[in-house]
């Protein structure tokens, strides 16, 4: 059984340079339900953080301000941080330990959201009893984790939203195109192939002579099987 949860009421605060990915960041979570305002100036900045309260704070370490310590510290009070950092700054950096999450620079909008989702399950005390149940396979949707007979399965996030997305439509065939469509966007460049690729690790993950979970439906693509 799956349950939904209504994110209409959460607000989302982006502190960042206006650019195309913050832009498609913004677009993302509102698609998703979220009220979602960006500030990128100081008299800006403080003003969403004092006049909106937000529930959540995404914030460009790479840009605006040019001293993060005040604001990371004027934030922290009021909601949990998560943290976009540049990979060539990651081994300078030692305020890690005052945000809820960070998320390495280029990042892809999916997993932001999903660690967005994430945070917000875990600081408002929502129901974490949102799973998927296929047989001794089950997918907690609140907490982003994978089990197969109790024992938790180490996925990529990739992988696991490709688990998800098979398992929410349990008995359709699935064409390559639908799976990269979904999984990893129209614009994608690794052909069809990559999606072959993740279903054999996932499957090297969560299948064995007791568990067979995938099923490849020959020249078309794959669907998760109905019964299990």
């Amino acid at each position: 059984m799956i349950s939904k949860v209504d994110f209409t009421t959460f607000k989302i605060l982006i502190i960042a340079d206006e650019g195309e990915q913050i832009s498609r960041l913004n677009s993302g979570l509102i698609r998703g339900g979220f009220s979602c305002s960006l500030a990128s100036t100081g008299e800006e900045i403080s003003g969403k953080i004092r006049g909106q309260t937000p529930d959540l704070v995404l914030i460009d370490m790479a840009g605006p301000p040019a001293s993060p310590e005040p604001l990371l510290r004027e934030v922290k009070a009021i909601a949990p941080i998560i943290a976009f950092i540049p990979q060539e700054s990651l081994p300078e950096l030692d305020f890690i330990q005052r945000v809820d999450d960070f998320v390495i620079k280029p990042y892809e909008i999916a997993e932001v959201i999903a660690r967005v989702k994430r945070i917000l399950w875990r600081s408002h005390n929502i129901d974490s009893k949102e799973v998927i149940e296929c047989g001794d396979l089950v997918i907690d949707l609140a907490r982003y984790e994978v089990s197969l007979s109790s024992k938790l399965i180490p996925l990529t996030f990739k992988e696991y939203e490709l688990l998800k997305f098979l398992a929410t439509n349990k008995g359709k065939v699935l064409t390559r195109e639908i799976l990269l469509d979904k999984l990893w966007g129209y614009d994608y460049y690794g052909g069809d192939r990559t999606v072959d690729v993740y279903i054999r690790r996932l499957r090297a993950k969560i299948e064995d002579e007791n568990h067979c979970f995938i099923e490849t439906v020959r020249n078309i693509g794959y669907k998760f099987r109905k019964e299990i």
